[in-house]
């Protein structure tokens, strides 16, 4: 990118317009990724975070008229589902520079500029994607699902959701939190970058922050905090085991859980 392009300076600003415009049509294309999986980890492209970024810049206010329903904002709305073979069940919405890989279905849902939706994924109703969160194929994103948004700063890991993950009701996952494969969050889970995970499973309490393990079955809890003369509890998450093999990617959310006797 131009410096004097990422600086805004007006003279010289919409020179750059139409680089800025190429990336993120190509993001909207899934030409394009935020992050890129490389085996075991994933590298951040910052440069197309920064384009992200300066789209909110170069883009007019304009009016969006979708049937009954008016908007006014910089960045118009997905368009091309049919393309795509990707579901939308009304009123879902999705931005321009998100992307969706064939089988995705969105009840009524949000998803943001730079997401990218796996393959044969499930959005389910309420649920919301923010900007860059990569969800991987064969996910089920249950109800009210919220993943954060990450932009800034453009080298920041976004949120990720790994292949065959099921996130269960209400959950929310945030400021650049990764979970692994096919790993089981129950209802009401919250995972922050500060949110203490602790592993049950060798039967010692092992704390850790930031990621949750492939094939991990996750459940909300609360830890205990010393303050002043008393006590406190604060909100962590437990992994109280692995997911059977009995419970593949074609068993729903409710039988992985049922198992552990957890609600979804």
């Amino acid at each position: 990118m131009d410096a004097a392009v990422a600086a805004g300076k007006p003279e010289v600003a919409r020179e750059g317009d139409h680089v800025i415009k190429e990336v993120i049509k190509r993001l909207d294309r899934g030409e394009l990724r935020v992050c890129n999986r490389d085996g075991d980890t994933w590298q951040v492209n910052a440069w197309v975070k920064t384009a992200i970024l300066l789209y909110f810049r170069v883009m007019d206010m304009q009016r969006v008229d979708c049937g009954p329903f008016v908007y006014y904002d910089k960045i118009p709305l997905k368009r091309n589902y049919d393309d795509l073979k990707v579901r939308v069940v009304p009123p879902a919405t999705a931005r321009y520079g998100s992307f969706m890989e064939p089988g995705v279905v969105l009840m009524p849902s949000y998803v943001n500029i730079g997401a990218y939706v796996g393959r044969n994924t499930m959005v389910d109703t309420w649920a919301t994607v923010g900007s860059c969160a990569q969800v991987g194929a064969n996910v089920h994103l249950s109800g009210g699902v919220g993943l954060g948004g990450v932009l800034e700063p453009a080298s920041a890991k976004p949120v990720i959701i790994g292949d065959g993950a099921f996130i269960g009701s209400r959950c929310i996952v945030v400021e650049g939190l990764e979970v692994g494969d096919e790993a089981v969050l129950a209802a009401n889970v919250t995972l922050t970058a500060s949110t203490p995970i602790i592993d049950i499973r060798d039967g010692e309490m092992k704390e850790t922050r930031g990621k949750i393990p492939p094939r991990a079955v996750v459940v909300p809890g609360t830890k205990e905090k010393a303050v002043g003369s008393g006590k406190i509890f604060t909100s962590c998450a437990y992994i109280i085991g692995n997911r059977k093999a009995s419970t593949d990617l074609k068993t729903s959310l409710t039988d992985a859980l049922r198992e552990f006797a957890v609600s979804v």
